[in-house]
């Protein structure tokens, strides 16, 4: 049995769509903090069960059972994070999990970025509970730039502050195909894979390549970190969330966010999706 935790979320529920395609429904589940929000999967033969990080014994009650757990790294920031994943962990150990694999961030052991330390320590409890494991360093995806661009088509202008520094981005069904394979595939314990999108670009060539798409002309305005976090929280982002990507910008900049490895393509058994289909995809 497998279970995938925030299976209601975005990757979530991506994962969940491609288990489906390698394993029947009754061995999947779907562990959320809202049964009721799961219907559209429980329709589907997949079991339903209540997961909050808040409350242990429903996570040991989610997890019994399982051969092998998928945990989505939980949205919040810093120590709150880390202590809901320890949690999870501990829950894992109790219900008998042999394997987790985690969705961490590329480069996780030596990155820069805000959000790797909450990865890295998540990766070293894990190590430490015993269990065997798989490390899914996800890069960036390619809808924190599709989903969003809106704003870029009215006013012409993408915002950052990532300079000429590159984004090896993929698509967030890449990263749950790649989740679905080592969760159903041998082979796979106690591995670190860095996942990244096949080719990398800036965020002057995503300008172009959406003025391309739109036929709108688009430009990539760069701005300083502080100045693009205050941009990003006068959209409506919370404040820890907006300083988090500006930092995210300046750390692309310096090339954290561009790898030169396959493995999420050789995972996968194909070339990861490209800018210009996404792009294209989200303009339509």
């Amino acid at each position: 049995m497998i279970v995938v935790t925030g299976a209601t979320g975005k990757l979530g529920s991506l994962v969940v769509k491609a288990l489906l395609e390698r394993v029947p429904a009754g061995e999947i589940v779907a562990a959320v903090r809202s049964v009721e929000k799961a219907a559209s999967l429980k329709s589907l033969g997949v079991q339903v069960r209540e997961a909050d990080y808040a409350r242990p014994e429903t996570l040991v009650a989610a997890f019994a059972g399982a051969e092998k757990l998928l945990l989505i790294s939980s949205n919040v920031l810093g120590e709150e994070r880390v202590k809901q994943h320890k949690t999870a962990i501990d829950a894992a150990v109790k219900a008998g999990v042999k394997l987790i694999a985690y969705t961490s961030v590329l480069g996780a052991d030596t990155s820069k970025l805000i959000v790797a330390k909450d990865h890295l320590a998540t990766e070293k409890a894990i190590a430490a509970s015993g269990l065997k494991y798989v490390f899914l360093r996800n890069g960036w995806y390619l809808e924190n730039y599709t989903e969003n661009l809106g704003p870029a088509l009215e006013h012409g202008a993408i915002l950052g502050s990532a300079k000429d520094g590159r984004f090896s981005a993929a698509a967030r069904a890449d990263y749950a195909d790649a989740a679905a394979v080592v969760l159903t595939a041998d082979g796979h314990e106690n591995k670190v894979y860095e996942l990244a999108g096949d080719s990398s670009f800036s965020l002057s060539e995503l300008a172009a390549e959406v003025s391309k798409a739109s036929g709108k002309t688009v430009v990539y305005q760069d701005l300083p970190e502080e100045a693009y976090a205050g941009a990003l929280k006068g959209f409506g982002l919370p404040a820890p969330i907006a300083e988090m990507l500006a930092h995210s910008d300046v750390c692309a900049s310096e090339g954290e966010l561009e790898s030169k490895s396959r493995d999420l393509s050789t995972l996968l058994g194909r070339p990861t999706t490209t800018l210009a289909n996404a792009v294209a995809s989200a303009v339509k």
